[in-house]
């Protein structure tokens, strides 16, 4: 729907849609589903009690940080990215910010000029895997991939 190719956002009810040929400048809060075919000046985040899909075509184009559960990119972001469940960069997508996800999918050709940052929903549990670690090998000084380097 919208110019949308990605089989996930196939059956998103589009709510808030950013025609071609707009400019916006401010911040989008929206709920539901939302696509940017122009240009936003500003941050787009996804408020509501549902998970919200935000999609930007390869035409599509924001000045600003974009945050939704799902978010599935074709075009351009300058600023963070925020995915709270999923990414899709397509192979025309380009970031110069950070991009925060869960789960990524990224196709040959997407850009990122920034860091890649996991956003784990069960942190204690790698902080015990890493002192379980530490625990069954005293004898180590550090272990880098599975190289352990003797005291």
């Amino acid at each position: 729907m919208w110019g949308n190719k990605s089989k996930r956002g196939a059956n998103v009810d589009i709510q808030t849609l950013v025609g071609p040929g707009t400019q916006v400048t401010g911040d989008i809060e929206f709920a539901g589903g939302c696509h940017v075919d122009g240009e936003v000046v500003g941050n787009i985040r996804a408020t509501g009690a549902t998970p919200a899909t935000l999609s930007i075509s390869e035409a599509g184009r924001v000045e600003g940080c974009v945050s939704a559960a799902f978010i599935v990119l074709n075009g351009t972001v300058q600023g963070d990215v925020r995915a709270a469940e999923r990414v899709e960069l397509g192979a025309t997508a380009k970031v110069v910010g950070n991009v925060h996800y869960r789960l990524i999918e990224m196709a040959i050709g997407a850009e990122i000029n920034g860091k890649l940052v996991h956003e784990s929903d069960q942190p204690a549990l790698l902080e015990h895997d890493a002192s379980a670690t530490r625990s069954s090998r005293p004898d180590t000084v550090g272990t880098i991939a599975g190289v352990a380097k003797d005291a």
